[in-house]
């Protein structure tokens, strides 16, 4: 008995830990966001052609994979084309809130890896990840997940270098970002980065953000 109520003490400190522990919320690296690439360079990736790539930047930004993955296959292209593009570039996935289509929409990723990345949630670092998803694949599997990812940004807390992975991330908007703190709702997130960026470039960096209660 006595020990049953140490493991249950030492299950309910645990819980408390990480509950009480500082985010550390980022965008995985190493990986292009689709919904910022420049056309350009879109247009010279694994298969895509001019005419795609123009259609999709207009069309952009798309809420997840899925409705970017929806508009591809609808241009034509293959699962077997979207592989290797989606090798270079993704629309990167919450790992909070993500669903089993756009987990299962990272290639070659092992089915049951959705399960494995519900079981965890909350997810507040990458270093739980490394932790948990290291059980299951090895380090080197689990970098290459790591690239797909994100975990939500806090508004009102995150520091300069959370902010910074998110991908082409203009330099002014450390300034901005901390300047409207603290920060309500996404209306006024829209308002106020909106002078900045536009329209699309808010709706985009608005993924990557949380405002905590």
């Amino acid at each position: 008995m006595f020990a049953v109520r140490r493991s249950l003490l030492a299950a309910c400190a645990a819980v408390i830990l990480l509950s009480n522990a500082p985010a550390r919320a980022q965008v995985g690296q190493g990986l292009a966001d689709l919904n910022a690439v420049p056309e350009a360079t879109l247009a010279t990736m694994p298969g895509m052609t001019a005419a795609i790539a123009k259609a999709f930047v207009a069309a952009r930004p798309f809420p997840t994979i899925v409705e970017a993955n929806a508009f591809l296959t609808g241009q034509k292209l293959t699962p077997e084309q979207l592989t290797p593009l989606y090798e270079k570039a993704f629309v990167h996935i919450n790992l909070n809130t993500a669903t089993a289509p756009e987990i299962l929409l990272i290639p070659r990723v092992a089915r049951r890896m959705t399960r494995e990345f519900e079981e965890y949630r909350p997810w507040i670092s990458m270093a739980q990840f490394d932790k948990e998803i290291g059980k299951y694949v090895d380090a080197a599997e689990v970098n290459r997940l790591k690239q797909y990812l994100f975990i939500p940004i806090d508004l009102n807390n995150a520091t300069d270098d959370q902010f910074k992975t998110i991908p082409n991330l203009a330099g002014n908007m450390l300034r901005e970002f901390k300047e409207y703190r603290p920060w309500k709702t996404k209306a006024q997130f829209d308002k106020e980065i909106g002078k900045y960026v536009g329209e699309k470039e808010t709706a985009r960096l608005w993924r990557f953000m949380i405002i905590k209660p």
